[in-house]
């Protein structure tokens, strides 16, 4: 579900209907040179690529075959990963007095308060 141009208390609502039927759910609007976008996507599960590094066999020396071993028997794996995201109610409902939300102010963007 997208939306866009819509009142904070109706955003709050579809994402709690979303988030509770396992629907994905973005958000976002912009107002001249602010603007916002949100995602609850749930238990999220994606794919990474990973690169493994060779390692250089103990009787090899340093020189030119050393780079090439390297460079020849480089893979890569698929990592499954998952994520849980938030919802939109309990993102905006943040108490900025708490210490951890303190260490997070100096993370936050303005815009978020200005949307506030």
């Amino acid at each position: 579900v997208c939306l866009t141009g819509c009142s904070r208390d109706v955003m709050v609502k579809i994402d709690q209907i979303c988030h509770k039927n396992s629907i994905k759910f973005f958000t976002g609007d912009v107002f001249g040179y602010h603007g916002y976008m949100f995602a609850d996507l749930g238990e999220h599960e994606f794919v990474e690529e990973k690169t493994k590094i060779a390692k250089v066999s103990p009787g090899v020396e340093d020189g030119p075959d050393t780079k090439k071993a390297k460079l020849d028997s480089a893979e890569t794996t698929m990592v499954k990963k998952r994520v849980g995201f938030c919802q939109l109610k309990e993102a905006l409902d943040v108490d900025w007095s708490g210490e951890k939300a303190k260490a997070a102010l100096k993370r936050t963007a303005p815009d978020y308060f200005l949307l506030q």
